[in-house]
């Protein structure tokens, strides 16, 4: 397995999620999106198993903040230029993605690698 958490440290889900994958003693690489952005080709890899518009977070602070809801927008470089407004977190392993906290799908990762 070779996961990869990508948030931000105030988010409670994505701070759930690394207390599910440390208390099952799995390792996992930590991304805080404060510090780095997503790149166009890692956005790309996560696009392939979650729609564009799945990701980004209508209901999150950053989107409320900038009014995006009375705005057109293309998403996909909105998420490039703010990756506060994607949902966390994102939980990649190898090529399948989740957003959000998402124990069940983790569990079938876990059992898989088994």
């Amino acid at each position: 397995m070779n996961i990869q958490i990508i948030g931000i440290k105030s988010c409670n889900d994505t701070r759930k999620a690394e207390r599910y994958f440390k208390e099952r003693r799995i390792p996992f690489h930590f991304r805080d999106l404060n510090e780095k952005g997503l790149a166009k080709g890692e956005l790309d890899n996560i696009v392939k198993k979650i729609p564009m518009e799945e990701l980004i977070d209508s209901d999150g602070k950053e989107f409320k903040k900038r009014n995006m809801q009375y705005m057109r927008f293309d998403i996909e470089e909105e998420l490039l230029n703010d990756a506060l407004l994607i949902k966390m977190p994102v939980v990649r392993n190898g090529s399948d993605v989740t957003i959000g906290y998402q124990p069940e799908t983790w569990k079938k990762w876990i059992e898989e690698a088994g």
